[in-house]
């Protein structure tokens, strides 16, 4: 049988790179939780897009917050080939992945967020709640800047997946015309400025768990900048630039 560790790095490294390489960044010690933290989160965001009857894509999404909830509540195994690597997460983490997984339902039937605030609320249970999983795994506290971060991060991810979003017709924003999509960009902006002061004096490994969204603010200057980038699918930067990018961040932690 496979190291369970090794599975989820191995899947995070095939269908969230970013996220994989934000975990390389982290001490050793650090990653087994990260990995299965993150690949888990994966395997949760894909369940949605395994079918197209939402009611079978709502059917996988229940059976992880079930297996999860027996997990977090009871002890018992996930019966999955990287649950072995889910039981070293702290239950609050296991509830943070359950938290995103009861919003995933949205991405079950995938109609445009009626607005801006409809979709804020999303990202604030998704990535922003993965966030403060993220920092659980880590000992880190700081749970609400951590979740405030995460929540402008998901803005960055959505703005990138935002063409293909728009090309199978989900998850995308109505009247998301690019004036629209760069006042958002800037609303991003200034919520990550406002979680800065406060992950600057926490904890060490609170900036660690914030890793993950080393690349959003140079997202979010691009598309308020300069929005026709969201549709043309260029807000991400070279990978020269995103390799420095996060270097810079690793060195601030």
């Amino acid at each position: 049988m496979s190291d369970p560790v090794a599975l989820c790095a191995e899947r995070l490294a095939a269908g969230d790179p970013d996220r994989f390489a934000a975990v390389m960044a982290c001490p050793v010690s650090d990653r087994p939780a990260l990995f299965a933290l993150y690949a888990a989160n994966l395997a949760i965001a894909q369940a949605p897009w395994a079918s197209a009857e939402p009611l079978v894509a709502e059917m996988r999404l229940q059976w992880w917050i079930d297996a999860l909830e027996a997990l977090a509540a009871q002890g018992r195994p996930v019966p999955q080939e990287i649950g072995p690597a889910l039981q070293a997460l702290p239950e609050a983490a296991l509830r943070g992945l359950i938290t995103v997984a009861e919003a995933r339902r949205v991405d079950c039937h995938g109609e445009a967020f009626a607005d801006a605030a409809r979709l804020w609320d999303y990202l604030d249970a998704t990535s922003g709640a993965l966030a403060a999983a993220a920092g659980a795994c880590l000992g880190a506290g700081s749970e609400a800047a951590l979740h405030a971060h995460g929540t402008a991060a998901g803005l960055a991810n959505w703005l990138i997946a935002l063409p293909e979003l728009t090309a199978r017709g989900r998850l995308t924003l109505a009247g998301a015309e690019p004036g629209l999509l760069a006042d958002l960009a800037r609303d991003g902006l200034t919520r990550l400025a406002a979680t800065r002061g406060a992950l600057r004096t926490a904890a060490p490994a609170a900036r660690l768990a914030a890793l993950s969204g080393w690349q959003a603010a140079a997202v979010l200057h691009r598309a308020a900048g300069a929005p026709e980038r969201i549709a043309a699918g260029a807000l991400r930067g070279s990978e020269f630039s995103r390799r420095l990018g996060l270097l810079r961040a690793r060195l601030a932690v």
